[in-house]
């Protein structure tokens, strides 16, 4: 099964962030993801093989603006 995810969604983790929140932000994507904590603002920059594997579901989809 491929999860689905893009820019600006907000996703869950299977293990949460030190700072003891787990919702992150994509702010990156390419061959690495960069993720955003939203509790601390840490980011960090993962291979998007590794980011599918490690994400556990999404939370907020982000939707583009109709114009």
């Amino acid at each position: 099964m491929e999860k689905e995810f893009g820019l600006h969604d907000i996703v869950e983790m299977k293990k949460q962030h030190p700072c003891g929140t787990n919702r992150w932000k994509i702010i990156r994507m390419g061959m690495d993801v960069r993720i955003k904590c939203l509790g601390c603002e840490h980011s960090v920059l993962i291979p998007r093989k590794e980011f599918a594997r490690k994400m556990k579901k999404m939370l907020v989809k982000h939707e583009e603006p109709v114009e």
